[in-house]
C-alpha cells in the first residue's frame, strides 16, 4: 500500500501538468526553451507516474487495466475480471 503522501504528491502533479500544459505546447511550438525551463518541473506529463487505482502500487503496473499484478491476480481469481482464465500462474 502507497503512503498517503505520495498518492496526494501525484494528485498534486497532475494538477500541475493540466494547468500548464496550454502553456508549455505554445513555448514548445515557438521553440522557446529557456521560457520551458522557467516552468515547474512537475509540470511536464513525463513526471507523472501510473500508480494502481486500489492499493497506490507504482511498480507491475498494467496500463490496460489499471491495476498492480498483485490485485490484476486476485481479482481474476475471484472472478471479478470477466474474459480471463487461469493459465498456469
Amino acid at each position: 500500500m502507497a503512503k498517503e503522501s505520495m498518492k496526494a504528491r501525484e494528485v498534486k502533479r497532475a494538477k500541475l501538468v493540466e494547468k500548464y500544459a496550454e502553456k508549455r505546447a505554445a513555448l514548445k511550438e515557438a521553440g522557446d526553451f529557456v521560457g520551458l525551463q522557467k516552468l515547474p518541473k512537475n509540470s511536464s506529463k513525463v513526471r507523472i507516474h501510473n500508480r494502481c487505482q486500489l492499493s497506490g502500487r507504482p511498480k507491475g503496473y498494467m496500463r490496460q487495466f489499471g491495476l498492480s499484478r498483485i490485485n490484476f491476480r486476485e481479482m481474476a481469481l475471484s472472478g471479478l475480471i470477466p474474459g480471463i482464465k487461469k493459465a498456469s500462474w
